[in-house]
């Protein structure tokens, strides 16, 4: 693990994990922990607070009761590994370069992982604020010890989790539980970022029965399956800060790293990636996510309707840790609207789709297919490849993007698509 010896020990059987023994007589704290819940490859529709009639998430549903709801939430892009980058850094893939999710035919992994070592990620930044911080679950750059943590579960150089050991929410969830029990007196931040719901769709049977009836398609009856297995798991983190009575002074904040529709049975050898106008599109299906914030007695119980993109969360957090923010990162502290004080001054934004496999690590821009953005109820989406050339959609009138609008807008496509290249010429 690389950590030295001190004041520290061997936390579970796994030997996988250390912790800061609690430090007797310190004072209260008055800078919150931090608990980043990541769902993966889940729809942003997909759970009871944003409307589902049949998936049941009681667990999230009742941390979107107590916190601070942003139903029109968006990545950037939709493909996991730059997506999962963007939380942890707070910034657009253009600029922590980590954009694809393999490197060229023929180049090594580990040729990517100066990406995140150069960048300010969260975990990094909280360190010289006295945090601990704990990765679990999906992170595609190698050692955990690239993007800052302190403690963590990858340590491998392959992929995106780590190997040989029971995989966190599906098998486990001790290794958290051994860090939280460790830090009652220390300040932490904590990454669970499960690969959940995503595939394998292995839901356990008590799940399963619940929505394997009626002649439901069999690969949907899975996934809405995994959605409730990974509410449940949600649950447990939660409870356990309960249990430690941390809840008061956790800030908890919730969204996906992209968005999944499932094809049926008859579908799915269509693409490993699921259905279409899902993950790696730039439509609602592939981008979008429900944003979720709880701090009590800092936020404030509601739904908000201000346009959020995950490169808001490492300034909230940072800012809510008393951190001074680096001059790189675009976002802004959601915190503020999140305690019911007025809205964003922010009037649109911004993303992009990038190829899933890499052309040149030192020049992205040639993986671009897709650039989006989002003003108002209005989406723009200009395609860089195929016949296609502009779709604009009212999301208002037309939430799944089914008609598409650019033909009689001929102004407003315009208008957006100058805003469009006026983001990327300012960079």
């Amino acid at each position: 693990m690389h950590i030295p010896i001190t004041r520290r020990s061997l936390l579970g059987s796994l030997g996988l994990f250390a912790a800061t023994l609690p430090a007797l007589g310190a004072q209260e704290r008055r800078t919150p922990n931090v608990v980043m819940m990541v769902g993966d490859d889940m729809g942003w529709p997909d759970f009871g607070f944003m409307g589902h009639k049949v998936i049941q998430t009681p667990r999230l549903d009742r941390l979107a009761r107590d916190g601070a709801v942003f139903p029109n939430g968006y990545v950037p892009t939709s493909l996991c590994r730059a997506s999962l980058a963007t939380l942890l850094t707070g910034l657009y893939p253009h600029q922590h370069r980590i954009c694809c999710n393999d490197p060229p035919q023929g180049v090594d992994r580990t040729e990517m992982h100066p990406f995140i070592r150069t960048s300010p990620t969260i975990p990094r930044l909280l360190r010289g604020a006295g945090y601990d911080s704990l990765q679990t679950g999906k992170f595609w750059e190698g050692n955990f010890a690239n993007a800052g943590f302190t403690h963590g579960e990858t340590t491998n150089t392959d992929r995106h989790i780590a190997v040989k050991t029971p995989q966190i929410g599906r098998a486990t969830m001790q290794p958290i539980y051994d860090f939280i029990d460790n830090h009652q007196r220390s300040p932490f931040f904590i990454w669970y970022a499960p690969m959940m719901p995503h595939r394998p769709h292995n839901p356990p049977d008590r799940f399963l029965k619940r929505y394997n009836v009626g002649g439901r398609d069999l690969n949907i009856a899975r996934y809405m399956a995994m959605c409730e297995w990974f509410d449940e798991t949600c649950g447990q983190l939660l409870d356990h800060l309960d249990k430690r009575k941390l809840t008061d002074n956790t800030l908890v904040v919730f969204c996906i790293d992209n968005g999944w529709i499932t094809p049926t049975v008859k579908e799915d050898k269509k693409s490993p990636f699921g259905a279409d106008r899902g993950k790696r599109s730039p439509y609602d299906g592939g981008i979008r996510t429900p944003f979720v914030l709880r701090w009590p007695g800092r936020t404030r119980a509601g739904r908000y309707d201000d346009l959020v993109i995950t490169i808001d969360f490492a300034p909230t957090i940072l800012r809510a840790c008393g951190v001074k923010l680096p001059a790189t990162m675009q976002g802004v502290d959601l915190m503020e609207p999140a305690a019911g004080r007025g809205r964003l001054k922010r009037d649109a934004i911004f993303g992009e789709i990038y190829t899933h496999t890499s052309t040149n690590l030192k020049m992205p821009q040639l993986d671009v297919t897709h650039r989006w953005t989002r003003q108002g109820d209005w989406k723009l989406i200009v395609h860089l490849t195929g016949r296609k050339q502009t779709e604009l959609f009212n999301l208002a009138n037309d939430p799944h993007e089914r008609t598409d609008l650019a033909a009689r807008e001929a102004n407003r496509v315009r208008d957006m698509q100058r805003a469009i290249d006026r983001w990327v010429a300012a960079r």
